[in-house]
């Protein structure tokens, strides 16, 4: 069966729909991959059985094809060999709306949840897996309608935008409102809309490129990834690398955020474990808890490693903060004496030790 075998659906002037649903159970993979190929290129793909159920409804907007996949898990893989020369020069965009996914491309790896949107190129080797069923949505463009260079094309690929930034925020449901409606959009109209698509997507590959050529870290994005560390500070497997890949960035970036403070992502992640377990010994409620337990509650694995950096950053041990002979009974829990609101409004003010003033913030931690 090749591509022009493929039986379509007509559900409008302009769109399109493939469908297993009628296709004999032992010729649905074969359907199926040569159904995505002619959506987006032609690509090998790996399903669990020929039993497969997917759908895929394709509109023209102006310069752009839209389409909505659903399907059941499938792996898919775009080789060289598959890669024609001077054809298929398309680069997606996708929005996941249902299930997850991994992509690589250019060397990276990335995870897509949903809601996240990610870039990636038919020009050059692909491999995406989507381990459940699945739903996105997609906008197919030419590359050369974005004007971006060969190398900058390579570095906006497999880095997912979240929903919750300014630009996933904006561009999620507007991608979602015109692959759904691009059916239907009059002719007169659908030119003007495929360029407005075309600006914004130009304007989100503008700001990724511009994280990755280590330009002044957002603030923002660092309080983002300071209140993603709060939140899992016991987890005794929170590294540098664990914290890049579940918030997309690359570990370079991450640690240039740091930089800023002049402090390494793990000198952070042990401060503010230091922290809170400097506050739990000096609180009553904890008082039949052992100093082990409270280490581990706020992720050291080894008790002898969390005395000596208590020690090292303190000036004395953990048992000896815990007397308040030693301590002394009007010395505060937390590093800078930072009031903390009553524990029943569920959540606590808190500065960060020994920052620059101009560095410091406020957080709220449930």
């Amino acid at each position: 069966m090749s591509p022009s075998s493929l039986t379509q659906e007509p559900r409008q002037l302009s769109d399109t729909l493939y469908t297993t649903d009628s296709v004999p159970t032992h010729h649905r993979g074969t359907y199926w991959r040569e159904a995505l190929s002619r959506t987006f290129a032609a690509v090998d793909i790996a399903v669990p059985d020929e039993a497969y159920s997917g759908t895929i409804r394709t509109s023209r907007l102006g310069h752009l094809q839209v389409a909505t996949v659903d399907g059941d898990p499938m792996r898919v893989c775009r080789t060289p060999g598959l890669i024609g020369r001077g054809e298929d020069e398309q680069l997606v965009v996708t929005l996941l709306v249902r299930g997850v996914a991994t992509f690589e491309q250019d060397a990276r790896e990335a995870g897509l949840r949903p809601g996240e949107i990610i870039f990636y190129d038919m020009t050059r080797p692909i491999q995406m897996e989507f381990p459940h069923a699945f739903q996105m949505k997609s906008i197919i463009l030419p590359r050369r309608l974005l004007g971006l260079r060969e190398a900058d094309l390579q570095r906006i690929t497999a880095t997912p935008l979240r929903p919750d930034t300014t630009m996933g925020s904006l561009l999620s449901p507007f991608l979602t409102r015109v692959v759904d409606t691009a059916a239907t959009c009059p002719s007169n109209t659908s030119g003007v809309l495929a360029s407005n698509v075309i600006d914004l997507l130009a304007m989100l590959a503008e700001e990724r490129l511009r994280q990755e050529a280590g330009d002044t870290p957002s603030v923002t994005r660092l309080l983002e990834i300071q209140t993603f560390i709060d939140r899992h500070l016991a987890d005794p497997d929170l590294t540098p690398e664990a914290i890049a890949r579940a918030n997309h960035i690359s570990v370079r970036y991450l640690h240039k955020l740091f930089q800023t403070d002049d402090i390494t992502v793990s000198q952070w992640i042990q401060r503010r474990r230091l922290e809170e377990c400097r506050r739990d010994l000096a609180r009553w409620e904890a008082a039949g808890l052992t100093i082990a337990t409270v280490a581990r509650k706020w992720g050291f694995t080894s008790a002898s490693h969390f005395s000596r950096s208590f020690r090292a950053v303190y000036g004395m041990s953990p048992a000896e903060w815990r007397d308040p002979g030693v301590r002394g009974p009007g010395t505060p829990s937390s590093p800078h004496g930072a009031s903390r609101v009553s524990e029943d409004s569920g959540a606590r003010p808190r500065r960060h030790a020994n920052l620059p003033p101009a560095r410091r913030h406020v957080q709220l931690v449930g």
